[in-house]
């Protein structure tokens, strides 16, 4: 798929088939999301591929009782490893670096679904305590979202983009 295709694809997918997920399209996803930029190429995202429904179940819960989190075959939990940004950028590195760097990997991971025929969701609305104690996530480790991924079970509803022509100033 061309790049301009998959982003003018992209949506938030809320509903999935229950159709698993290969091993490789997962890896395909993950390679994706590690080609992202980064502050000093310290690649401070971290991933957790969670398949098992009783922790599926959990991320549910602690976003809030989106009950789509569960339905997912797949749910990528996307971390920010603070400390590896700090180690090069000291707290610039840890406030700012290392949740920028993990976005851009998330966008590349979400554009990367759409290009392998599958569907996901941006989820930021979650606790992150109870997602660091689900997972038992060290605490140099912040969880920046949680993404469903699945074969949507219906086509996306897409929704309207404010002209960048409204949003951008020319010099």
């Amino acid at each position: 798929m061309d790049l301009y295709d998959a982003i003018n694809s992209r949506a938030s997918v809320r509903e999935f088939t229950e159709e698993n997920i290969p091993d490789d399209v997962i890896e395909r996803l993950l390679d994706a999301a590690c080609r992202a930029p980064t502050a000093g190429n310290l690649q401070p995202w971290r991933f957790f591929v969670v398949r098992d429904k009783e922790m599926k179940s959990k991320l549910s819960r602690a976003a809030y009782g989106q009950e789509f989190v569960a339905s997912a075959p797949v749910v990528m939990v996307v971390c920010a490893d603070l400390e590896a940004s700090a180690s090069g950028y000291g707290s610039r590195g840890e406030n700012l670096y290392a949740i920028q760097d993990t976005a851009a990997a998330i966008e590349n991971m979400l554009l990367a679904t759409v290009a392998e025929g599958y569907g996901a969701c941006w989820v930021g609305a979650f606790d992150e305590g109870v997602v660091t104690d689900a997972l038992r996530l060290p605490r140099r480790l912040r969880p920046v979202a949680l993404i469903p991924v699945g074969r949507p079970a219906r086509a996306p509803r897409r929704t309207g983009r404010i002209p960048y022509r409204r949003l951008t100033v020319f010099i």
